[in-house]
């Protein structure tokens, strides 16, 4: 006897049976219901989400000889039988990818003036109209346009844009969604339970993420995954089929890179050459982690529950251009990665160039020099003062540390940096009332990820009666979330011999934050290299000799060193 692959066997024959188009059947059902059906549908969708399928079932729903609720084909009349074993002869079907010639187009048409010969309606289903030529869809219009009342024409097209306007003029077009991987992985659960075949659902959740939407290619991969585990469904099996790695390796890797251990990541990568995962697959997981964290960073609900607090923890570690960078490094480099000598290669070498490139800050650039000194950081006295706490919102909890003797915080001092630690003296409450002391506390507090994000968009209001009240402005107002602030609050307790309630009012600021300062530094420098440029005798003579512009935006400043 022989076997019929899963995505036959299970080929929806009924509207209720198809998943995830409950849009394209509520259109069909209701002109059913209504006898409102148009005399031409176009149904556009990507690859194996069920438009031949539907196509199919419409056809049938049009002579079936009792019809379910009104609209279900009953799937036991002479008429379903004969369209499910492809033998009716009033259904039509044309693949219009071998039958391209006009000449072909106009033996289709040339019977279409005769009655059907068993059901209601003669339906002509065209798959892959898009293929057709040109000469083609011009003796197809007229009949299109105008076709006698007992024919009805389905086409189906992956590629609608080829097709032309004149012939979407003249189709009733629905679109067929791509399907999740959450109503792939369903499918398939029911599909093994029927099949009496044992499987994990991790397996199965593997196989939907490689399907990309599509139903018929998920059964076909689970059909070869059924074979290569002898029958069953696990987890091992569908990774080593698919070249994909576990995910802790991923994570492993992320982790790596947002703490610059390179060591960590040259181990990693041998770790996943000697079990032979495919590193095209591992750094599209890679990207598909880094577009979760940066969901995450914005509280956007992902679908991997298992890993979420793996992912919020790598989420407050990196920054959001950590995370962009990363994402667009790894982007080109699974495209350049067959120009390498070796994959694992050209996986190495993303990864360093991932670190090469990443953002270094400026107040945490402070590197230990063996001549200086180390000052010892001044605590940090808080006096009392009245404050207004409307149209506020706060954030307070318990200090982890009462009871325990602070420990004192080192700040390291070096040659020509502007950080520069006051020594002898401390810091009173008098002076923690402007901007660039909350610059110079921020260099101490070594925030990261989205908590410096947050801190650095904001200016100090005050710091008295126990509390740190902040300004953010409403144009920042997305940075402002419990795990940026409970970070801040967390420093604040850490870093500063003091007791704070951290306040956050969301209000337009009087003075220019630390990160609106560095912008509007780097601005300055760029105009100032831009008015160098255009100023300099040089150039002024190269492009008058040669009718030169100069290309916008080609223009960076250099910093003392000569360096960009």
């Amino acid at each position: 006897m022989s076997y019929q692959v899963l995505a036959r066997t299970w080929r929806p024959r009924t509207f209720s049976q198809i998943v995830g188009q409950q849009h394209v059947i509520r259109a069909l059902t209701n002109g059913l219901l209504h006898d409102r059906l148009h005399h031409a549908f176009l149904f556009t969708g990507t690859r194996g989400v069920g438009k031949t399928s539907v196509a199919r079932i419409l056809a049938k729903a049009l002579n079936c000889d009792s019809l379910k609720n009104g609209y279900d084909p009953c799937g036991a009349c002479d008429v379903c039988q004969a369209i499910d074993q492809g033998r009716f002869i009033d259904l039509i079907e044309v693949d219009a990818a071998s039958r391209t010639k006009v000449e072909d187009t106009r033996d289709l048409l040339d019977n279409v003036q005769y009655a059907p010969a068993q059901g209601r309606f003669k339906v002509y289903l065209i798959d892959e109209v898009h293929m057709l030529s040109a000469h083609s869809f011009n003796a197809l219009l007229k009949t299109l346009e105008e076709p006698p009342a007992h024919v009805k024409f389905l086409l189906a097209t992956t590629d609608p844009q080829k097709i032309p306007v004149t012939i979407l003029s003249r189709c009733l077009q629905l679109n067929l969604k791509r399907l999740d991987i959450e109503q792939i992985q369903q499918q398939m659960q029911m599909i093994l339970d029927k099949e009496s075949i044992e499987y994990v659902p991790e397996a199965l959740q593997l196989l939907a993420n490689a399907a990309d939407g599509s139903m018929r290619d998920g059964l076909s991969l689970l059909d070869q995954a059924i074979v290569h585990g002898a029958g069953q469904v696990g987890v091992d099996q569908v990774r080593d089929m698919l070249g994909w790695t576990a995910h802790q390796p991923i994570l492993a890797l992320l982790q790596a890179l947002a703490e610059a251990d390179v060591q960590q990541l040259l181990s990693i990568v041998e770790e996943l050459h000697a079990t032979a995962a495919d590193f095209y697959y591992v750094l599209e997981q890679i990207i598909q982690r880094l577009h979760q964290l940066a969901l995450t960073q914005f509280n956007a609900k992902i679908v991997d529950e298992a890993n979420q607090n793996a992912l919020k923890h790598l989420a407050e570690t990196m920054t959001q251009e950590e995370i962009q960078l990363y994402y667009q490094t790894a982007l080109m480099g699974q495209r350049d990665l067959n120009l390498a000598p070796s994959p694992k290669a050209g996986m190495e070498m993303v990864l360093l160039r991932m670190l090469a490139f990443r953002p270094v800050d400026i107040d945490q650039a402070v590197q230990l020099d063996s001549s200086k000194q180390v000052v010892p950081d001044k605590h940090i006295h808080i006096t009392e003062a009245a404050l207004p706490l409307e149209e506020t919102r706060t954030w307070s909890t318990d200090n982890p540390l009462d009871g325990v003797e602070p420990v004192s915080q080192h700040f390291v001092a070096a040659e020509s940096s502007p950080l520069q630690a006051t020594t002898n003296s401390s810091v009173t409450a008098q002076q923690i009332d402007s901007d660039n002391d909350w610059e110079k506390i921020l260099s101490r507090l070594q925030l990261a990820g989205l908590t410096k994000e947050l801190a650095s968009h904001c200016t100090l209001q005050s710091m008295s009666d126990g509390r740190c009240t902040l300004l953010l402005d409403p144009a920042h107002a997305h940075l402002q979330n419990d795990t940026a602030v409970n970070g801040l609050q967390q420093a604040l307790y850490d870093k500063l011999d003091a007791k704070l309630k951290l306040i956050i009012k969301i209000e337009t600021q009087q003075h220019e934050s630390p990160a609106g300062k560095r912008e509007r530094m780097s601005d300055e420098r760029q105009q100032a290299a831009q008015q160098a440029i255009e100023q300099d005798d040089n150039v002024k003579a190269l492009q008058q000799q040669f009718d030169a512009t100069i290309i916008p935006g080609s223009v960076e400043p250099m910093d003392d060193t000569g360096e960009h």
